[in-house]
């Protein structure tokens, strides 16, 4: 446990530190909120969502901030195998399985308090603050979207060595799962041959989950977004250890 909690310790503290990190995170998020948000808000009109379209946006925005940290920490392995930090840790009498959970907790905190920043910014443009036990469901599926994500891309960043790679690599992979989540438009809009698409994309019970907690309604249960998504944060952390087992350094 000391190395799972050193590792993650390493990964808050460089966080904490990268100011520069923290302020270019809330770059998009602001954008699709201040911008898209207000600019749709009396041309877009979401069935059921009776506070406008900006209050509908908020979950699936936050969601994307947790997404985007979450998936991009993954990088810190390859930039720890340029440095040889990694080298170092590896050869150490250590489980190659405890640095990855390090790793992965790390990375999903510090992509948790990246969206709850965007939560708490959200409060003033337009979210209303219905209920404790709602912020709790929210936050439960932003640590579980963050788990899930982390443990992707450090199975992703384990196979690379070029950091602009794995930045490509996942930009072509981190549009479609924020686009097909639900995040921008209801679910039951989408075209029928879509809409499988979509139920196949972890990240959208993650943002409906969110919702659900946010607003008190979401498209899917949430005890059912809570199985899914709990489901795949195992399978992916399962999958992002063996690949980094598999490292040589």
């Amino acid at each position: 446990m000391d190395i799972i909690y050193t590792i993650w310790l390493r990964n808050i503290k460089l966080y904490l530190r990268s100011r520069s990190r923290i302020v270019g995170s809330l770059g998009m998020p602001l954008f699709f909120l201040v911008i898209m948000g207000f600019g749709l808000n009396e041309v877009v009109r979401i069935p059921g969502a009776e506070d406008g379209y900006v209050a509908f946006l908020i979950p699936g925005v936050v969601s994307m901030s947790v997404l985007f940290t979450s998936i991009f920490s993954g990088i810190q392995v390859i930039w720890d195998k340029q440095f040889g930090f990694l080298k170092e840790t590896l050869v150490a009498p250590v489980s190659r399985i405890e640095i990855m959970l390090g790793q992965t907790l790390g990375g999903a905190t510090t992509a948790f308090i990246q969206g709850v920043i965007i939560l708490v910014l959200s409060l003033f443009i337009g979210l209303q603050l219905t209920s404790l036990s709602g912020f709790v469901i929210a936050f439960l599926f932003m640590l579980l979207i963050g788990v899930t994500f982390t443990a992707f891309g450090i199975a992703i960043a384990s196979r690379m060595e070029d950091m602009h790679g794995f930045q490509l690599v996942m930009n072509f992979v981190v549009f479609p799962i924020f686009g097909l989540s639900g995040a921008l438009f209801p679910i039951s809009s989408l075209p029928s041959w879509i809409q499988p698409l979509t139920l196949l994309d972890p990240l959208t019970y993650g943002v409906e989950g969110i919702r659900y907690g946010l607003s008190g309604s979401a498209q899917i249960s949430p005890v059912i977004c809570g199985i899914v998504l709990s489901g795949c944060a195992v399978v992916m952390a399962v999958v992002g250890a063996y690949l980094f087992r598999k490292i040589t350094v």
